[in-house]
Parts: C-alpha cells; sequence; structure tokens
C-alpha cells in the first residue's frame, strides 16, 4: 500500500482521534489530558516520547537506513478561551470556555497517524524523524520555550501543516516565501491629571491624548512605512474614565503589530514610542509603552516548498495544490523554521455544505475531516521524500 492508501485506511481511527482532542480542549500550557494522550498513542505504536517544555512532546522515528539526515514534523497542540457555540455536533468541548477554534485538535490527530504510518513503512525510512507536539502556540510562547532544549540543533529540514477554513477542503498551500505575519503586542499608559469636567483647564484630559495618540499611530503605516509593504498597527482595547462629568487623569490603550519584513518589525517599537511621548508632550500629558515581541515573520524555504509540492503531487497531482493569500495572523513556528528550513502548509477544510465555513477562532467554526488524509498523507510523504534525496535533490 502506499502512502494514500496506508491514509485511507487509518481514516476512521484519524477522525477519532480528531474529534476526542476536539472534545477535550485546553489552553496553553495546561494541556496535561491532551500530552498524556499524545503520550500513549506513540508509546501504543512504538515510539520513544520524551517531555520538553512541561507539556509538550518529542517523538523519535529512527529508520533503518544509514542516512544521518533528521527531519521534524509539528503539530500545535492547544485551543482558544472560546466558548463554543456549534452544540449540535456529538464531539462539541466538554470544556465550558474552552475550545479548539483554530484546529489543533486536527494538527495533532493528522500527526499521530502520521506517525502510525511512518512506524508501518520503518524499513523506508532513510534517517531520522522527529514529531514534535509543541504547546502555547495561541500564545506566542510554546516554541521559544521548547527550542531551549536545542533539539532542533540536529535537524534538516522541518514541515508543519495548519488547517484553513476559508480554503476549499482538499486543496493544499505550499508556496515559498512569507506565509504568517509577524505579531507584537503593546501597552499605552497615557498619564493626565483630574479635573472637574466644568474646569477643564485645572486637569490635563488623558482621554483627550489617547485620542490623539490613536489618530497619530495610523499615520505610522501611512506615512511611514513604503506602501508596497504590508504592514498593520491596531488599537483593539481602550479604557479610561470614571464619570461623565470627570477629567480622566489615566487612559490605557492595547493593540498589535504586523508585518512580514523583519525590518518594519524592529521599527515598530521606536516608532511608537517617538509618536505617542511627543503627542502626549503636546498635550501636557505623558506616555509610556510596553511592547512585547511575539513571533517573527513566517517565511517558507523555497527548497523545502519544492520537495514538499512534489510529494503531495505524487500521491494526488497537481490539481490539489493551490496558491493561497499569505495571512497576517501569526504562526510561532516562524521560530523553527528561522533556524532550520521548513514550510508551515495550509490545508483546505472549508466546505459550506457541511457547515464548515467559519473563520479560525470563531465560537462556530468546525472543519472538512475529509481532507485529514490528504494533511496526513504530506507529513508521512514529505519526510521519507526528504530522508531520501541526495544533495543533488534527487531520490537516493
Amino acid at each position: 500500500m502506499n502512502v494514500r492508501e496506508l491514509s485511507e485506511k487509518y481514516k476512521n481511527e484519524l477522525i477519532t482521534l480528531r474529534r476526542e482532542f476536539h472534545q477535550n480542549p485546553e489552553v496553553g500550557w495546561k494541556e496535561f489530558r491532551t500530552s498524556r494522550r499524545i503520550e500513549e498513542e506513540l508509546k501504543k505504536i512504538g515510539i520513544i516520547t520524551e517531555r520538553i517544555a512541561n507539556t509538550g512532546i518529542i517523538g523519535t522515528i529512527q529508520g533503518e537506513g544509514n542516512s544521518k539526515k533528521v527531519v521534524a514534523l509539528r503539530a500545535d497542540m492547544d485551543a482558544l478561551p472560546i466558548q463554543e457555540a456549534n452544540t449540535s455536533i456529538p464531539y462539541k468541548s466538554r470544556n465550558k470556555g474552552v475550545m479548539h477554534a483554530c484546529g489543533h485538535d486536527s494538527h495533532i490527530a493528522m500527526l499521530l497517524t502520521a506517525a502510525r504510518i511512518l512506524q508501518d513503512l520503518k524499513e523506508q525510512i532513510n534517517g531520522k524523524i522527529i514529531l514534535i507536539f509543541q504547546p502555547a502556540e495561541e500564545i506566542v510562547e510554546g516554541a521559544r520555550e521548547m527550542l531551549k532544549k536545542g533539539f532542533l540543533n540536529e535537524v534538516d529540514a522541518i514541515l508543519g501543516i495548519h488547517v484553513w477554513s476559508q480554503f476549499p477542503a482538499g486543496k493544499i498551500s505550499l508556496e515559498s516565501g512569507p506565509r504568517f505575519a509577524a505579531g507584537d503586542r503593546f501597552k499605552i499608559t497615557v498619564k493626565g491629571k483630574g479635573s472637574h469636567g466644568a474646569v477643564p483647564h485645572l486637569g490635563v484630559d488623558a482621554i483627550v491624548a489617547a485620542s490623539a495618540i490613536v489618530m497619530n499611530l495610523q499615520t505610522l503605516v501611512s506615512r511611514e512605512i513604503n506602501p508596497l509593504e504590508p504592514a498593520v498597527v491596531t488599537l483593539g482595547k481602550i479604557n479610561g474614565g470614571f464619570n461623565f462629568n470627570v477629567i480622566c487623569n489615566q487612559v490605557v490603550l492595547e493593540g498589535t503589530t504586523r508585518s512580514f519584513n523583519p525590518d518594519i518589525q524592529k521599527k515598530f517599537p521606536s516608532a511608537i514610542k517617538r509618536i505617542i511621548k511627543e503627542t502626549a508632550f503636546a498635550l501636557n500629558a505623558k506616555a509610556d509603552l510596553e511592547y512585547t515581541v511575539g513571533s517573527p515573520p513566517c517565511i517558507n524555504d523555497p527548497d523545502i516548498s519544492q520537495i514538499a509540492s512534489k510529494s503531495i503531487a505524487k500521491l494526488y497531482g497537481d490539481d490539489v495544490i493551490c496558491n493561497l493569500e499569505k495571512t497576517t495572523a501569526t504562526e510561532d513556528f516562524a521560530y523553527f523554521n528561522r533556524i532550520v528550513p521548513g514550510i508551515l502548509v495550509f490545508l483546505g477544510v472549508g466546505n459550506k455544505e457541511k457547515n464548515c465555513n467559519y473563520p479560525q477562532h470563531h465560537e462556530k467554526f468546525n472543519i472538512d475531516e475529509d481532507a485529514l488524509t490528504i494533511g496526513t498523507s504530506l507529513y508521512v510523504q514529505f519526510a521519507l521524500d526528504f530522508l531520501n534525496k541526495n544533495k543533488n535533490n534527487t531520490l537516493e
């Protein structure tokens, strides 16, 4: 049986696993049950496991060939603090206020099924395969924490898959270049001086200063960044004020930046700090910035992209491959593939007829599970193809 046939053979088990993880979602750094079940499934098929970063799991498959090459396959594990609204499905979340609204349950199930197939095909593995089950992706902490152990030092290539509900089920996007944006977050504290609303001249209105800051920050993208470079500065939260007739003495703003160019990501903190401080100064207020760097941009390696494209076409033909525009969402897989060559693949799971057309992070998010065998097949076939290619990019 080839890889595609084996994926179909294990399809029922694949979907059962996905639904189990969907019913039992856990947020970042609290994936205790998830980790235990992953360990149980891997040990059941004879794969050595190791705990990393508390809830992270590393599985190792040593092939029977003599190659020293190592390939890594990654799936993230955590869910989101969202109350699921899919009350009619039999596998809805059992954990109040927590939901797999981004598809990480699917990622776990695909990689576990791929591990099972790779064990079946162990005699074809010419090197080592590392299976990465990563926690805390949604809070952009898991990849960095796992990397502290140095396990990626021996890896030659890495592949991750992300299901995408805004992409037709069964289609796959593997193109090179930027795929996910860099994403940082910031907090601005604007300080004024309180007073009665009837005598504003005796105070310093933090709301007026904060409003000016909100408006002036919009010029950062429109006037300071090359218009050919995608960039975003979003202020998503504002909090301040006590009563309708009180001059507010403090306002807190929170927001995020997005970009695909690392130089722009580096520019944001100093530019934001300059704008907020000088705007506040002009209005007799003060402004302080707390800036937290999140994920770098996720940029797919062209050589790995080419290998993966040939792998999936070998099984499903060229028609399954489609281009998909990059997204300003973030993915901390970027920390992995900036160390070793790698790609993060989009797997389409959207299907309006099955009510699987809600975007990621929506309370009704769901997927067309029929597409999961394609992702499973890609994990397996890519690993085999990469390990069996020589320096001239031909099969050994």
